[in-house]
């Protein structure tokens, strides 16, 4: 069973609520075991582009469902992930000020440092999803700088691990967005729905909303040429479609990002 190409999957929420931004932890599960029974390598985030064939696993905001739910499985399988979360947040819950309201997402505990700093000694890597959770090309310069440069010392001084990864916000991003990214972080995440080449930008690597692989036809399509065709498919979309307003993409439907 191999893939097609390698690929970063993107969680948010592990729940049953049924939103945009939620995966039941029943489906989670069975996807990791279906990754373990693949023998598809799951690597590190910062090796997944050289890696042919392989899968690197990401969760955006930090949700404290991901300690509970999450984490045992991880170990179980010896996955690596990396979790992205919101430094002014961490601990409380998601609802900065760019959060849509009226879309279904539900409010959420956040993990706070200690829950990160366990999970940095588990081996689970700690990357920066800003400060405050906005969108990044709508700030000024100044503005910019103070996310990405607070952000990254508030994670490296509240786990000890060093946080050199990032992930936009709603995956808006710009020729200055990632200029400003290249100073501060190894790589960057967007929200393109590709797949990962040894060619795919650095500070904007494309990743597959696992919101579109929920049912476990399209998981397993993921190893198949009709999974390749579907989630070209649904790239070119998201691509003919224009985002109404920030925090929702580019279906209209809300963006946890």
């Amino acid at each position: 069973m191999t893939f097609l190409r390698s690929c970063i999957l993107t969680y948010h929420s592990l729940d049953t609520s049924g939103s945009v931004i939620s995966m039941a932890p029943s489906v989670f599960r069975e996807q990791m075991a279906c990754l373990a029974d693949s023998g598809v390598s799951v690597v590190p985030l910062e090796r997944v582009r050289e890696t042919p064939d392989a899968v690197a696993l990401t969760f955006d905001d930090g949700f404290r469902n991901f300690f509970d739910q999450a984490l045992p499985v991880l170990l179980r399988y010896g996955f690596p992930a990396t979790v992205f979360v919101v430094s002014d947040y961490c601990g409380g819950r998601n609802d900065w000020p760019s959060q849509p309201r009226g879309t279904g997402i539900p409010t959420l505990d956040l993990m706070g440092w200690e829950e990160l700093r366990q999970l940095a000694k588990a081996g689970v890597r700690i990357g920066c999803h800003t400060a405050t959770h906005p969108s990044l090309p709508a700030l000024s310069n100044q503005q910019l700088e103070a996310e990405l440069r607070a952000s990254r010392r508030a994670i490296e001084q509240g786990t000890g691990a060093v946080a050199d990864t990032l992930a936009y916000p709603y995956g808006d991003v710009s020729p200055c967005v990632r200029q400003a990214a290249a100073r501060y972080f190894r790589l960057a995440c967007g929200t393109k729905l590709r797949f990962v080449s040894p060619e795919s930008e650095l500070w904007e690597l494309p990743r597959l909303d696992t919101y579109y692989l929920r049912h476990k036809f399209w998981f397993r399509g993921l190893t198949k040429s009709y999974g390749f065709a579907y989630l070209n498919a649904r790239s070119l979309l998201r691509s003919l479609r224009h985002r109404p307003s920030y925090g929702t993409d580019r279906f209209g439907r809300a963006s946890a990002g």
